[in-house]
């Protein structure tokens, strides 16, 4: 078992303030966990999760599900607080590669 899965694990159980992140990038999930009342930055978010999947090199959006299943954005941080806020217990996360824009002649 990996250290952070483990750390994971004993956040999940044991504090009540943190908050497990289960993130989607093709047919790969990742799993980590953030503080519900620290959440952090939009940026410093974005970051961690092209970094777990291994994909900083790609333009991409992330979404939620919310609690009715709807996707919602994730790309600011006023949308990243609603979403760590409203998780429970878990938030989905979905990531998709940015789409680039035709090219207007």
């Amino acid at each position: 078992m990996n250290r952070s899965f483990h750390k994971s694990q004993t956040l999940r159980f044991y504090d009540c303030s943190a908050v497990e992140v289960k993130s989607k990038f093709g047919a790969e999930f990742r799993r980590f966990s953030l503080d519900r009342h620290k959440p952090g930055k939009f940026e410093d978010f974005y970051k961690l999760v092209v970094h777990t999947h291994h994909i900083s090199n790609t333009d991409v959006t992330i979404g939620y599900a919310d609690v009715h299943g709807d996707l919602l954005p994730i790309n600011n941080d006023d949308n990243f607080c609603k979403a760590v806020s409203s998780a429970n217990p878990l938030l989905r996360v979905f990531i998709q590669k940015r789409d680039a824009l035709p090219l207007v002649n």
